[in-house]
C-alpha cells in the first residue's frame, strides 16, 4: 500500500485506527461523511482543522484498502478453489 503522510496509525490515538496527522479525526469519520453526502467543502467548514488535501488522502486511503483487498473462493471444506 502507498504510504499517504497524512494518514498516519497510532495505537495511542482512537485505539489505532486510521486518521488524519495532527487531528483525532478517524478516516472512516470522513468517509462516512462523503457518503452522507458531504462534500469537501463542507467537511473542511465543519472541521476547520481539515484540508481538502486531507479529505482526498483519506479517499486515496480508501481506494488503497479496496485494491489490495482479495477474495478468495473455497469449497465446503474449507479448501481454496480456483
Amino acid at each position: 500500500m502507498e504510504k499517504d503522510s497524512r494518514i498516519i496509525l497510532d495505537a495511542s490515538v482512537l485505539a489505532g485506527k486510521p486518521i488524519i496527522r495532527g487531528t483525532r479525526i478517524s478516516v472512516d469519520l470522513v468517509l462516512d461523511l462523503l457518503a452522507s453526502g458531504w462534500d469537501d467543502s463542507q467537511i473542511v467548514e465543519e472541521y476547520p482543522g481539515l484540508s481538502r488535501e486531507d479529505v482526498l488522502a483519506c479517499i486515496r486511503y480508501a481506494q488503497e484498502i479496496v485494491r489490495s483487498e482479495r477474495v478468495y473462493c473455497t469449497d465446503p471444506r474449507g479448501k481454496i478453489t480456483g
